[in-house]
């Protein structure tokens, strides 16, 4: 793995974890003393990260953390549904012992972190979770893409988990994941988290409304 390719992981990491919020400036001449390196490899981590989508270049701002439109935000969280709908419905199908084991697992540090407060304890088990689902699917292809889009959508399903009660329903909606997947019931579990990870009318709102105040404090 080349310096740049290193410098691109740390700093999607930092993103994904919220360490560098969503509208956030990112300064090569900064980013380069920070991590002791000159700003060439600034730059070229910063051009793959771009391809990602996680961050993009305006004029007169230079490089942010992505904020996208509306609309293209909806649109990702509706393919983010569907292929999650898809990891739940083959999960169903094809649970095997180390997966359902690790599936529990999940679901009580889920619980755990939910019980004592903890929403970035919770986001943290949460992220677990998913990729859990993921790869209970038992389709690699279909596991690689949900996490590359899962890694995109990070910052903004944070967000969701800080609107009121969100991290309670949030676990509501995990339990009934999990029983629907350990029954084999594929129908239901991919319901389930197609409506888990889907926003729509007042959650889309709040997303919104979390988006506003970050752009606001930037």
């Amino acid at each position: 793995m080349s310096q740049a390719q290193r410098l691109r992981q740390t700093i999607e990491d930092e993103i994904v974890a919220g360490r560098i919020a969503v509208g956030a400036r990112l300064d090569e001449t900064q980013l380069a003393a920070r991590f002791g390196v000159s700003r060439t490899p600034i730059r070229e981590a910063l051009l793959q990260l771009a391809v990602t989508g996680l961050v993009e270049t305006k004029p007169r701002k230079g490089t942010i953390v992505s904020a996208p439109e509306p609309q293209h935000l909806l649109a990702m969280f509706e393919t983010m549904a569907e292929i999650e709908a898809s990891c739940g419905r083959f999960a169903a199908r094809r649970l095997v012992p180390d997966d359902e084991a690790a599936l529990r697992a999940a679901l009580s540090a889920c619980e755990a972190a939910a019980g004592a407060g903890d929403a970035e304890g919770y986001y943290a088990e949460n992220y677990v979770f998913h990729a859990v689902v993921y790869r209970a699917c038992r389709n690699a292809f279909l596991s690689e893409q949900a996490r590359l889009l899962s890694r995109r959508l990070a910052p903004y399903r944070r967000l969701q988990l800080r609107a009121r009660h969100r991290l309670g329903q949030s676990l509501a909606e995990h339990e009934g994941i999990v029983a629907a997947i350990l029954a084999g019931d594929d129908v239901r579990a991919s319901e389930r988290l197609r409506a888990h990870v889907v926003v729509q009318g007042d959650r889309f709102a709040d997303l919104m409304a979390g988006l506003r105040s970050l752009s606001d404090a930037a």
